[in-house]
């Protein structure tokens, strides 16, 4: 099980995607840093929550980078809403208001913090990334898009949710390369979430040395209100701070709107209040819609937090930058419609057509390719030196890693007869699973 969540369900994959030694690989933290400036759209506030009592500080604001990689910045970010937009509307089936909202936080992550190497999904020490909130999947494929997998192509976001689609919604990892968990009931993402960042804490503690390091990544989650609202989040986020997952980093997209209409009328918990009690370090960036800087000083914040998973809330809007939509359920779960389309093209001054990828864009994220590659190829000579010091250790990690059980292994399981001493069968089956 441990080695099925690290190599991220490769079994489940044809045998030309099962992980092996030679894909196990390194990308690193590169890309824009730079300050955009404040959007004119405005969002309500909802009167009993904004009364409740704060108990988290806003993250620091960081200015970095100059105006003309602003402007890339924000250009990449209209690409990925544009790219979920228009996905939905051609399948006219879908929830465009998660990515539309979540594109900032989304940029970020993809192309500026996680290590990976799209040519290489299942790379072992690659960062991890899982969309609790799995209806907004659109925003995930995008990125994936993006950053170069293989397997999220053009004609791949053109036939999003379709019949035999690579995309075909509430991500599924064993139809998309590159989608770490399946993720469709709510909580379920971050429950998974938890238990990766669990099977690297462990194997840290077992396999890392004080000379070499070669297990070191982190877990990245985006989930939502109805993920907050499921009782399976609670559990696994209580064993988190329980546990100290300090490379456990989730971002909470605060937008207090559920498909049936305003959280309000279901859920007004102090969210900020319970995970702090829960043991997690928390974080609040009140401008997720345009408050890049605001969103790298947290997650800086939350990687110098190391005995301590970090929640960062994002405050969005939902649906960012659609005229008559954005801040309602209508966005949620249904397309935009060709009228409100074309009206938010023209709010967030976006001219292309349908799925088009702005050259600049192209270019910039196109690096993550040779990146990713290089990466990989300093953490393989890693292993390799580990290998030579520590042969026992390397070998039994290979095992883990590609998922290759030791031979003869049937042999050490126990063996029964009807003529064993009567024994529980709760006790058999312990036998069973200690071999």
């Amino acid at each position: 099980l441990l080695s099925r969540a690290i190599s991220s369900h490769a079994s489940a994959q044809s045998s030309d995607h099962r992980p092996s030694l030679s894909t196990i690989s390194f990308p690193g933290f590169s890309g824009l840093k730079s300050s955009i400036p404040r959007a004119s759209s405005s969002r309500r506030r909802l009167p009993s929550r904004s009364n409740q009592k704060r108990q988290v500080r806003a993250a620091a604001v960081e200015t970095i980078g100059t105006a003309a990689e602003t402007s890339l910045v924000e250009k990449s970010v209209n690409t990925i809403r544009f790219l979920s937009i228009d996905a939905v509307e051609k399948a006219n089936s879908g929830h465009p208001g998660l990515p539309m909202g979540c594109a900032p936080m989304g940029h970020i992550l993809y192309d500026e913090v996680m290590r990976y190497n799209p040519k290489n999904p299942y790379w072992f020490n690659r960062d991890r990334f899982i969309l609790s909130a799995g209806h907004g999947c659109m925003l995930q494929y995008a990125l994936l898009h993006l950053a170069g997998y293989d397997s999220v192509l053009e004609e791949d976001l053109k036939s999003f949710r379709q019949w035999g689609s690579r995309t075909p919604g509430h991500p599924e990892n064993f139809e998309t390369t590159g989608v770490e968990v399946t993720t469709g009931p709510l909580g379920q993402g971050i429950a998974n979430a938890v238990g990766l960042a669990l099977a690297e804490k462990h194997l840290a503690a077992r396999f890392n040395k004080p000379d070499n390091e070669i297990v070191d990544h982190y877990t990245y989650v985006i989930l939502g209100d109805g993920c907050q609202m499921e009782g399976i989040s609670n559990e696994a986020c209580s064993l988190a701070g329980h546990w100290g997952l300090g490379k456990l980093i989730a971002f909470y997209d605060d937008n207090h709107i559920s498909i049936d209409g305003d959280t309000e009328i279901a859920f007004t918990e102090n969210v900020d209040t319970r995970f702090e009690g829960l043991g997690w370090h928390v974080i609040w960036v009140k401008n997720g819609n345009t408050g890049y800087d605001e969103i790298r000083a947290a997650i800086k914040e939350a990687k110098a937090v190391k005995d301590k998973p970090t929640l960062i809330k994002v405050t969005t809007t939902i649906g960012y930058g659609s005229p008559n939509k954005a801040n309602s359920y209508s966005v949620h779960g249904s397309a935009l419609g060709a009228k409100e389309v074309d009206a938010t093209r023209k709010n967030l001054g976006w001219p292309y057509e349908p799925f088009h990828v702005p050259e600049d864009v192209k270019a910039h994220w196109s690096r993550h390719t040779p990146q990713g590659a290089a990466l990989e190829a300093e953490w393989n000579a890693k292993f390799a030196e580990y290998e030579q010091k520590y042969k026992e250790e390397a070998a039994e990690l290979k095992a883990i890693i590609t998922g290759e059980l030791p031979a003869g292994w049937e042999k050490a399981l126990p063996t029964y007869t009807p003529e064993s001493p009567a024994d529980a069968t709760r006790n058999l089956s312990q036998q069973n699973l200690n071999a």
